[in-house]
């Protein structure tokens, strides 16, 4: 009689743990979008986020906490993540007062009639540490993030993570997956990073373009990775991981994968996955290659059924997982520096109107 109650009891457990699975599935899995402003053409506010209404968009990745667009959010239903700017981190890590200061700003002022869900601190900031101004910026960038979260958490609020987002440039190598590493010189910032983001049940987020990866092996090799394989298309195209045995079947899984292993190399081996920026440029220079409407729509739809995906995909490394995806980005903004792809990301032409087709809900798309 005993053995049977424990069994059923077990039973129970198993299935309450997968009813809160796929609750959850349900709730994360919804697709965000990255709102930036660095355009001079971009419509004002209040009709940039009635266009975020009309897309059914899930998520909205600020970059700023600009009070205007956090009320306009509030009349809506949409999860909203907020930045926290670079050159805010050192004062905000050294004086708990401006923490509270910038929560109550920010947040409270807003939440939650604002569905705010994620806090970012900074933007790549790991990608530059060459001043010493920009490391002191890395450095201060856990005791930041923790003041933050203390404030947040004193307010009896428990549905807001901190974290902030990474560049996959910060790694010293992707491939194979399972030969992932961080670069030596960040290693002594990662590993307090990951032990917070972990103790405090946070994503790791990270932007992480196959675009980018794929283009610069055409540049050095003249077959180079297969597009197919970029774009989340290939059906016979395939990696296996030596080591692992792992079957690939996209590029940003193998990217995605990488960043698992260099996290289990440093002993954490389940963080939970975020990407904070994704996409593929539509239009670019002549000689950048593979910028164009037919592969960004390609691009961007596939992502958008794999990780919206119920039951979860996630990847090879970590099947089933939900891995919260904003795409990059909802305009072009056509006074970024650099190259031409640099302004050419968004889903939008200033009016309003689509620059190619994209179902940014995955409704209607039909899965593999």
């Amino acid at each position: 009689m005993e053995n049977k109650n424990v069994t059923k009891m077990a039973l129970v457990f198993l299935s309450f743990l997968c009813l809160i699975a796929f609750s959850r599935a349900v709730v994360s899995n919804r697709i965000g979008i990255n709102y930036g402003r660095l355009g001079n053409n971009l419509p004002p506010p209040a009709r940039s986020i009635e266009l975020l209404q009309n897309m059914s968009i899930g998520r909205v990745k600020l970059y700023d906490a600009d009070h205007e667009i956090l009320n306009l959010l509030s009349q809506t239903n949409i999860d909203v993540a907020i930045t926290v700017a670079n050159d805010e981190i050192s004062g905000i890590a050294a004086n708990q007062h401006l923490a509270d200061q910038w929560v109550f700003e920010h947040i409270l002022t807003h939440y939650p009639n604002t569905r705010i869900r994620f806090v970012l601190v900074g933007n790549e900031i790991l990608s530059t540490t060459t001043t010493a101004q920009d490391l002191q910026i890395a450095r201060d960038l856990v005791p930041a993030m923790r003041r933050i979260k203390n404030t947040i958490k004193a307010q009896g609020i428990k549905n807001i993570k901190v974290s902030t987002p990474l560049a996959m440039d910060m790694m010293q190598t992707t491939f194979p997956p399972s030969n992932g590493t961080f670069k030596p010189e960040i290693r002594e910032l990662m590993i307090p990073l990951l032990k917070y983001l972990n103790g405090t049940k946070s994503y790791i987020f990270l932007d992480v373009y196959p675009y980018f990866a794929w283009s610069e092996s055409r540049r050095n090799n003249q077959t180079g990775i297969n597009l197919d394989y970029a774009l989340l298309k290939s059906v016979n195209q395939t990696y296996t991981d030596p080591q692992t045995g792992l079957v690939y079947n996209n590029l940003l899984d193998q990217m995605l994968d990488s960043v698992v292993y260099a996290m289990a190399k440093l002993g954490y081996d389940d963080m939970m996955l975020g990407i904070a920026e994704t996409g593929w440029p539509h239009e670019g220079d002549s000689n950048e290659i593979g910028a164009n409407r037919e592969n960004a729509a390609e691009y961007n739809n596939n992502v958008v059924r794999k990780m919206s995906a119920v039951p979860a995909t996630g990847t090879p490394a970590r099947p089933g997982v939900v891995i919260p995806t904003f795409i990059f980005s909802m305009f072009d903004e056509n006074q970024k520096y650099g190259p031409s792809t640099e302004r050419h990301w968004g889903l939008l032409h200033p009016n309003g109107t689509s620059v190619y087709q994209m179902n940014i809900t995955a409704k209607g798309v039909p899965s593999d």
